[in-house]
């Protein structure tokens, strides 16, 4: 994916939809950018490696406990003969536990009588309380395979036989669950494919595989969704929080060539959100293909009815990211994820349900990684608005023309307010932290000059002294003072 900064807009090279191993089909972030079918055969070799790797490491440190236990029992020919024997059993063993792991559901080891009367009498609501959509589903099945007699009544068979071996492998992890769901699948198309009723009819097939997924996969629904085992809940809560902080992207800033102001083209918007909130509420992947394929379809004609002309792929992928961003649908990481490991692979390597899909985990995957950039906002502008400081300037509810959706026009008035009364909360805290800031700056500087002043002249204080006599006073013989003059009479 890439962005051509000239033309303010998002856009994606149809090369960069396709598998990186040019096979043709569509890829997937999910399988690291191959199709289904390349990343099954890339998975099948990495894990033979893997366990050819294992063996290798298993045989060696058999090997050198021999040696070991050889040496310290001082009989090599006894040991040696008990020891192959061990090998043996311990190779048998290997081999038929990574059969156990790794084989085709439908050759699932059968459990135990003892063991399966265990199982159901543990959990009877899983056998007997099914729900009415699990019920819907089984008998449409039963009567869409009725006008294939006995080959429907084989294909019905099978599939109750995998159910049932898929009950006894929820301790597989999610990828090897996935596995034979996918082998399940290729093994049924190749059954068909040399069946003298299918023989010829693509198109017979692709309908009896919908109806099988459907079938299988309502299920095994609860134990596949969003498994405990994965992080596809954590996955979805940090999608969730993203898109709740991208909240006020407009359109403009993704330059989505929608406009909202004609109420058909609004009302097409609202389809397209519903459609892809609807996708949750599925619980076969090829419903929630459906779901997205619907909610793209919405956002064809809109962008059809505003631009008079024919949608192109670089305005298409803009409006679905901004779909998603206004409708923040639910566990979208978890129904994707859902998809990719479940879904019959023919329809996402191909046609206009793999097209929408894969436009869509690319939309995630840009929501994920947007930045200032890719907006055209500077970096503090884009920090701003992240963090809830400040609001883009919406458009004025006056400048509207009078045919634009009322609730639109007031929606964005409210938007005007909220962004004003943010601002001026903004500035009385700044000025309050300036107040602040101010007072202890003036008080610092009262201290500092008192203290100085102090410095400058102490304070000295003296002892106490005598206490001087009043002038007045009549107690003279202490004062030492000179008798007072008398006046002298002279006789001339």
């Amino acid at each position: 994916m890439s962005l051509k900064s000239e033309r303010r807009g998002i856009h994606v090279d149809q090369s960069e939809l396709l598998c990186k191993k040019g096979c043709g089909y569509y890829g997937n972030p999910a399988w690291q950018g191959f199709c289904s079918k390349c990343w099954r055969e890339e998975y099948s070799k990495a894990r033979q490696r893997q366990i050819q790797e294992d063996w290798e490491l298993a045989e060696r440190l058999q090997r050198e406990e021999e040696a070991a236990y050889a040496s310290s029992q001082g009989a090599p020919s006894l040991t040696f003969s008990k020891f192959e024997e061990k090998k043996t059993n311990e190779t048998k063993r290997k081999v038929q536990t990574v059969k156990k792991f790794f084989s085709p559901s439908s050759r699932a080891a059968p459990k135990k009588v003892a063991d399966s009367q265990e199982v159901k009498a543990s959990s009877p609501s899983i056998n007997r309380q099914t729900s009415l959509e699990t019920e819907r589903a089984s008998k449409d099945f039963i009567d869409f395979l009725k006008s294939f007699r006995k080959p429907g009544q084989d294909i019905l068979k099978q599939c109750r036989g995998f159910i049932e071996s898929m009950q006894h492998k929820k301790e597989l992890s999610i990828e090897e669950q996935s596995e034979c769901v996918q082998d399940f699948y290729q093994n049924m198309v190749d059954r068909l494919q040399t069946h003298s009723t299918f023989k010829g009819s693509s198109e017979r097939i692709d309908k009896l595989m919908d109806q099988i997924e459907n079938f299988i996969m309502t299920r095994l629904y609860k134990n596949v969704f969003c498994p405990e085992t994965t992080d596809d809940e954590k996955k979805d809560l940090a999608i969730q929080k993203r898109i709740r902080a991208l909240h006020w992207v407009t359109l403009e800033m993704l330059c989505v060539p929608v406009n909202e102001e004609i109420p058909e083209v609004y009302e097409l918007v609202v389809k397209a959100i519903t459609a892809v909130i609807e996708m949750d509420s599925r619980r076969v992947p090829r419903e929630k293909l459906t779901c997205i394929t619907q909610c793209s379809k919405q956002i064809f004609n809109a962008i059809k009815i505003t631009k008079n002309e024919p949608a192109s792929a670089d305005d298409f992928l803009p409006t679905l990211i901004y779909i998603v961003l206004k409708a923040n649908p639910p566990r979208l990481q978890s129904n994707i994820q859902y998809i990719t490991r479940f879904c019959n692979p023919s329809r996402l390597m191909t046609g206009e349900d793999g097209y929408y899909f894969t436009n869509l985990c690319c939309a995630v995957a840009f929501i994920e990684k947007l930045d200032a950039q890719s907006l055209n906002l500077t970096q503090e502008d884009f920090d701003r608005y992240m963090s809830g400081q400040a609001s883009p300037k919406k458009q004025d509810s006056e400048e509207w023309s009078p045919e634009a959706c009322p609730g639109l026009k007031q929606m964005y008035k409210n938007l005007n307010l909220i962004s004003q009364l943010n601002e001026r909360q903004q500035k009385i805290l700044s000025d309050a932290k300036q107040l602040e800031k101010d007072l202890i700056d003036w008080s610092e500087g009262v201290t500092k000059d008192i203290e100085d002043i102090i410095e400058k002249y102490p304070l000295e204080i003296k002892p106490k002294g005598q206490p001087v006599a009043a002038i007045d006073s009549d107690n003279v013989e202490n004062d030492k003072l000179p008798p007072p003059i008398q006046p002298q009479v002279f006789i001339g």
